[in-house]
């Protein structure tokens, strides 16, 4: 599509900014990263986001895309070289649609609770628990939640695949187990060994270091 700029504002600690970096990695598209504080958020980013003002933010051609969701469908739709990081066929493409917004509205929501521990974070767990059954039964059968390669639920899912078992440590929560989701635990496995995921993700340590210091906080 000849020359482009393609610009990302993001945190290398955030699972929403890293969705966004996978995409355009699977996608082979070249990309500056702009690494942004959140405690002193840059002008171009309240710029480019007045809205929500928060991370992450594609910029194409000087045209700001918000919220991690939306920028995968964009990128996908965008650049048609490389794999589809959506399904092709009508319904797939709902379902993967259906799974990614549940991962956001559900297991996130639940894991934001856990992390407060407040009084309901033993509900908080319970309904966790139920989610990733979900999910748990959504992956059999499958390698990924995509099929044989990682697409758009597998994706959004890297906040359980990193985030979520770090924090459960931190917390010494015992959730996240083989016995419990097997088949789950065989995805996280697939997905972190994927290359692109390991040359994108945080090292697990350093990302264990940066949530200890906020649950101190």
């Amino acid at each position: 599509m000849g020359d482009q700029e393609v610009k990302l504002f993001g945190l290398w600690a955030s699972p929403f900014s890293k969705r966004v970096e996978i995409a355009l990695k699977i996608k082979g598209i070249d990309y500056q990263h702009v690494d942004e504080d959140l405690s002193n958020k840059s002008p171009e980013l309240l710029k480019y986001n007045p809205v929500h003002k928060k991370l992450p933010v594609l910029l194409h051609n000087g045209k700001p895309i918000c919220e991690s969701l939306v920028i995968l469908e964009y990128i996908d739709e965008t650049w048609k070289s490389g794999p589809s990081i959506l399904p092709k066929d009508p319904y797939a493409k709902a379902m993967a649609r259906f799974w990614a917004n549940f991962i956001d509205d559900k297991c996130i929501a639940a894991m934001r609770r856990i992390r407060r521990g407040s009084e309901g974070q033993e509900k908080a767990i319970e309904e966790l628990t139920e989610h990733l059954k979900e999910l748990e039964n959504e992956l059999k059968g499958k390698k990924f939640f995509g099929g044989d390669e990682i697409g758009l639920v597998d994706i959004t899912a890297n906040v359980l695949a990193l985030w979520l078992g770090v924090l459960l440590e931190l917390m010494g929560i015992e959730l996240l187990t083989k016995e419990k989701f097997p088949r789950f635990c065989e995805w996280i496995d697939d997905y972190l060994d994927n290359s692109v995921i390991k040359d994108t993700l945080p090292a697990r340590e350093n990302f264990r270091v940066y949530l200890s210091n906020i649950l101190k906080s």
